[in-house]
């Protein structure tokens, strides 16, 4: 069987028990296993946040959702320190409730951080909750996320908003800095769509700047556009960008250097982590000065600092232009690192997760080049569709593998941080669960069993039920280990 470990240990540290947040901690009844442990940071529903502690930033309140509930175990795995939970919405947010109250709160003693990025309570916040969750992952170290609506204009009229806010994610990631990795999740019995891909791809999307933090804007008439710099304390550079005939539309993008120069070490590490070359890829041949600055920047850490390690472990680096690297990516068997740039990385590792099977197969990570903050996270959205079938009382086969992978990636960084191998076994033996029973016992949800041409309803089973065949497998690999 092969199933894929995340590659999480680029700092190997261990952290002292950092001192609490301000919280408000209260005991609830339950007559549910819940109410046996010791975690904070459980979720509340909506109507109980009014009772919660109010912290302020600037005008807005931000809410956090700590409580604490007690519990006298031994059987637990303990997890040494926080891991900072952030909440999603639609399917995926009902989805990742039943992961944490099924799969992980029965088996560790886990304090969680918990914030709440609904979509609702963004706008509630004016989306302070989401800084806050991202200085909450610098402080511990670790975060796992659900998927979360980045509202469009309809979004916007659905829920009433204040305003369009931006992405969660790229939110974060702006805060945090790093590189995103997305890895497929290999179950063998699933065909793949490019049926020679046998080892796996694993993108590494530098998470900044380029189109993603471009401004543009539509050209309304004849003009001359132009590009200026001015240098500090110097005088004005211009450059002539077009002289407008008529309307048209015109863009300016950037990067930094030391962006990029993280983004080169965070892949660099990952290769070697991984054991498989790296290779970076852009269009250099047209975009000779911005693409060039990537492929220099590369080429320098490269043989400055990890040449011999790569020699060391038979691997190698190499750039390729792109459009090159998309077609030996096709032909390939797999067992390559990609590094590429923002926006080729967001398209790529799509393609990656279809051609491995399914979108609903794919990890995601953020790692900074320095090691000091992960956050991990399923590769899809919230799966609205579904959400609204749901809504109307109707079953849903949601795909619930890489929202339980963002969990496990997430305590696997913890637990090769923390030093404690329990905790990075149990997060292994959830995903090994995962893979196994659809793997050994042939039990999916509708997307897999599409992705093997089984369209009857008895081939696949609702997410419920697949989560209750992952839990008793779960139970049954801990029971044989010890």
């Amino acid at each position: 069987m092969s199933v894929l470990r995340s590659s999480s240990a680029f700092a190997r540290r261990s952290l002292a028990p950092p001192a609490p947040l301000s919280i408000s901690s209260r005991l609830l009844s339950s007559s549910s296993s819940i109410s046996k442990r010791t975690i904070s940071s459980v979720p509340l529903s909506r109507p109980q946040r009014l009772a919660t502690t109010s912290r302020w930033s600037g005008s807005t309140p931000t809410l956090y959702l700590h409580q604490s509930r007690t519990m006298a175990s031994e059987s637990k795995i303990k997890v040494k320190n926080p891991v900072v939970e952030l909440d999603g919405d639609e399917m995926t947010r009902i989805i990742w409730q039943d992961i944490r109250e099924k799969l992980i709160l029965p088996f560790l003693d886990i304090d969680l951080k918990y914030y709440d990025l609904g979509l609702e309570y963004r706008d509630q916040t004016d989306d302070q909750v989401t800084v806050d969750a991202a200085e909450a992952i610098k402080k511990y170290g670790v975060g796992v996320k659900c998927a979360t609506i980045t509202p469009d204009e309809a979004r916007v009229e659905e829920f009433k908003l204040k305003k369009m806010w931006l992405s969660p994610n790229g939110t974060i990631r702006n805060i945090l800095g790093g590189t995103v990795f997305r890895e497929p999740i290999i179950i063998p019995a699933i065909p793949r769509l490019v049926p020679g891909w046998n080892k796996p791809i694993v993108i590494g999307r530098h998470a900044f700047g380029d189109q993603y933090r471009a401004t543009d804007r539509v050209i309304p008439g004849p003009g001359k556009l132009e590009l200026v710099y001015t240098p500090e304390g110097g005088e004005p550079e211009r450059v002539q960008v077009f002289d407008f005939q008529g309307g048209g539309v015109t863009q300016c993008q950037y990067n930094t250097d030391d962006s990029i120069r993280g983004f080169a070490h965070a892949s660099f590490k990952m290769a070697l982590l991984k054991g498989l070359p790296l290779y970076m890829s852009t269009k250099n041949t047209i975009l000779k000065k911005y693409d060039g600055r990537f492929k220099d920047i590369f080429q320098e850490i490269y043989e400055k600092e990890y040449a011999k390690d790569f020699e060391a472990k038979k691997i190698w680096y190499e750039h390729r232009l792109i459009d090159d690297m998309v077609a030996q990516m096709i032909k390939s068997e797999g067992g390559f690192v990609m590094a590429l740039k923002n926006y080729d990385g967001d398209v790529q590792s799509d393609v990656v997760a279809q051609g491995f099977g399914s979108l609903g197969l794919m990890t995601s990570t953020l790692v900074t080049p320095d090691g000091e903050a992960f956050e991990a996270e399923a590769a899809h959205g919230t799966v609205t569709r579904h959400y609204r079938e749901h809504q109307k009382g109707r079953e849903t086969s949601t795909n619930p593998i890489a929202s339980i992978f963002a969990w496990t990636r997430g305590l696997v960084q913890r637990g090769q941080l923390d030093n404690t191998p329990d905790v990075v076994a149990f997060a292994e033996e959830l995903e090994r669960a995962c893979v196994e029973v659809v793997n050994d016992e042939g039990i999916m949800t509708k997307d897999l069993a599409l992705a093997l041409g089984k369209k009857e309803r008895e081939a696949w089973v609702t997410c419920k039920e697949y989560m209750a065949a992952v839990e008793r497998r779960l139970k049954a690999n801990l029971k044989a280990r010890l």
